[in-house]
């Protein structure tokens, strides 16, 4: 598998600057890939994502492909002038971006 600059992707989708925000993705149909786990910056920041079939994916495309619908279980929104990608709220803990395994 390609090694991946995480960091420097990361960096890219924060220079974009404001990005005009697209439709949320609504409802997702079982059997598409989930997030399992995350990676972190030394800041805490979620700069990729792992998924459900072992792709691991730079921020920027793990927000396209929320965006698409073709993740499920997340929700995409406008936030600090730009989209931002966050699991989608369900009411259990041990599923938000913050709580899954860091690979």
């Amino acid at each position: 598998m390609e090694k991946k600059d995480f960091e420097k992707a990361y960096e890219e989708y924060l220079a974009q600057g404001e990005v005009q925000p697209e439709a949320q993705v609504e409802s997702v149909d079982f059997g598409k890939e989930q997030i399992v786990a995350v990676r972190k910056n030394d800041d805490g920041d979620l700069i990729a994502f792992k998924t459900s079939s072992g792709r691991e994916l730079d921020y920027l495309t793990a927000l396209q492909e929320a965006k698409a619908g073709n993740i499920a279980h997340v929700d995409v929104f406008h936030k600090y002038g730009r989209d931002i990608i966050r699991s989608e709220p369900d009411g259990i803990k041990e599923n938000n971006f913050d709580h899954l395994p860091i690979f």
